[in-house]
């Protein structure tokens, strides 16, 4: 992935979810990896927080943190399975945002050389929401290796060329 070095790093504000009935902060193993990942790029951790499985909790955590102007993006980590307890998409849908349907197509095209046909098990994807973007990953540290590194570090790097998310956020509440 080409980045230019004459464009300037344009570092994102970005708040960690982690989705889990039985992590806790000791424990929480794909959203520590997530921190480390985005904090070693240069972005700033703007918030982090574990929810259970329960979709009014959830909504209501990303609900806030898409309300805050100090936030530009949020990651998930948990909660996209087949599962009964695996809500976060439901949660996702209902911030009524639009949809960013290549980011999962990309994230299971691209975990598919790690994990194979499992990959069809997961539910991982995006929505634009009140002008901040949010992703929603498995909750495995592979998981987070293959979104982040494979995507989401080059997408929230304002030098990645031929284009990028960041390159976009001035204008995500157009009309």
């Amino acid at each position: 992935m080409p980045i230019d070095p004459a464009r300037p790093f344009v570092p994102v504000a970005i708040a960690v979810l982690t989705i889990s009935d039985t992590r806790g902060p000791a424990d929480d193993r794909s959203g520590d990896l997530l921190v480390e990942r985005l904090t070693g790029a240069g972005h700033g951790l703007a918030a982090r927080a574990i929810e259970r499985d329960d979709v009014a909790a959830i909504t209501a955590r990303l609900r806030a943190w898409v309300a805050d102007p100090a936030i530009d993006c949020v990651i998930t980590t948990g909660g996209t399975g087949l599962t009964g307890r695996d809500v976060t998409p439901e949660a996702l849908a209902m911030l009524g945002g639009k949809d960013i349907p290549g980011f999962g197509e990309l994230f299971r095209w691209l975990s598919f050389a790690s994990i194979g046909t499992s990959t069809m098990q997961s539910r991982a994807m995006a929505v634009l929401a009140g002008g901040t973007y949010v992703f929603a990953l498995p909750g495995s540290t592979g998981a987070v290796r293959d979104g982040w590194d494979q995507i989401l570090v080059h997408q929230l790097d304002s030098r990645h060329r031929p284009c990028n998310l960041v390159e976009l956020m001035p204008r995500l509440n157009e009309r």
